[in-house]
């Protein structure tokens, strides 16, 4: 359980990035032992002001805010990467009436959270898996502590979950209904087996029909060479289409888009996901130039990793960002919570959002982030912005 605070620095601009340096501490959890005899006279008078407890000291001073993320197991990089990108944001913010303390997830997040609730914390950031998410609400919930969790998954969201992560849906309805303003109407899909291939059909489908157009073709495949091969061969039989949407990563785009060429779809213009805002290597492959996919802006984010860097001597996970951005946004409405009061749930679903590294964002009804993302074209000289995304949300 680490623990980490900011002293009284002076208050900078919501999102610039200043080069102060990160204070973590080591909180250890131990009870106090009574004495197994009396004491001939009275005890003394206790020399502490703070009561000591088995949890942590008490502070009348700061929020406490539980980041729930793996520090160690198999994704002990990834919560690492996200719990100093949340302290850099608590550093640079100078939020100092915010604590921050770690608990790790990857023994067991519902034993996590408990711990983080005998604490006394009222707000948790994280955790970052979705059956982690399910884990934690019930006891959260009845705690009257919301959860803002760095999941994409969209069934573990509402009822006091918020959810951070960067939804496929979003990302698939921004690139489609690009593609309907520049003139595809007839769409077609290659989706890989599994939740998340499902998911991105159900996208595709009503992304393209509420924007006009319609879904000519849907193949999955396996991700095996073969079985991407055949479903490749299949997109043609159910008529033309001018776009497809490849739902998978960048290995799997710079396999598909060759054959996609070859195989009738030699006009077609190629759409991807979030997932390939993260792959620098897809301009190298000629059948990629002019293919589109819709994410977030990067050009925060990359001073983020810069001064990361800087700091850790490795570059960060990409979703440190959504650490950095939690804790942006606990600061900002910290300035509205009474400290000892639960925290302010209303505030999380302001109209107007909020800004962070990964540009503006709001919450729902439905507790999933809004995102507002940019289009993005692959080019033989790497990856340019053809439709930025907007600075906020108009009413």
């Amino acid at each position: 359980m680490a623990e980490a605070w900011a002293g009284s620095q002076p208050r900078r601009t919501f999102l610039r990035f200043a080069g102060v340096g990160l204070a973590v501490v080591l909180a250890g959890c131990q009870g106090m032992v009574p004495k197994t005899t009396p004491p001939a006279k009275p005890a003394p008078p206790p020399t502490v002001e703070r009561p000591v407890g088995p949890g942590l000291p008490t502070d009348q001073e700061r929020h406490r805010v539980a980041l729930l993320v793996p520090m160690t197991g198999t994704n002990a990089a990834v919560g690492q990467s996200i719990a100093n990108a949340a302290n850099l944001a608590l550093l640079d913010t100078g939020g100092a009436k915010v604590r921050i303390t770690t608990y790790d997830t990857a023994p067991g997040a519902a034993a996590a959270a408990q711990r983080a609730l005998a604490d006394g914390n009222r707000l948790f950031l994280g955790p970052l898996l979705a059956d982690d998410v399910r884990a934690i609400a019930a006891p959260a919930r009845g705690a009257g502590v919301p959860v803002i969790s760095f999941s994409n998954d969209a069934s573990v969201a509402g009822n006091g979950v918020y959810l951070l992560g960067f939804s496929p849906a979003q990302s698939i309805d921004r690139v489609v209904r690009y593609a309907r303003s520049q003139g595809s109407t007839k769409f077609a899909g290659l989706m890989p087996t599994g939740l998340y291939g499902r998911n991105a059909s159900n996208a595709l489908i009503h992304s393209a029909e509420a924007s006009g157009g319609s879904v000519v073709s849907l193949q999955t495949f396996d991700r095996s060479p073969k079985s991407l091969t055949t479903a490749i061969g299949k997109l043609n039989q159910s008529g033309d289409y001018d776009a497809v949407l490849i739902a998978d990563g960048g290995r799997i785009a710079v396999q598909a888009a060759p054959q996609i060429r070859k195989a009738g779809g030699a006009n077609a213009k190629i759409l991807g996901t979030e997932l390939w805002a993260t792959e620098s290597t897809l301009a190298a492959n000629p059948a990629m130039n002019g293919a589109w996919f819709a994410s977030v802006q990067e050009n925060m984010y990359r001073q983020l990793a810069t001064k990361y860097r800087a700091r850790f001597g490795k570059p960060p996970y990409r979703l440190a960002s959504l650490g950095y951005d939690a804790v942006l946004l606990t600061v900002r409405i910290a300035g509205q919570w009474k400290v000892g009061d639960r925290f302010p749930v209303k505030a999380l679903t302001d109209s107007d959002g909020f800004a962070g590294v990964d540009g503006a964002f709001r919450f729902g009804t439905d507790g999933v982030a809004e995102r507002a993302l940019a289009v993005h074209q692959i080019g033989t000289g790497g990856i340019s912005t053809v439709a930025p995304a907007p600075r906020g949300f108009g009413k």
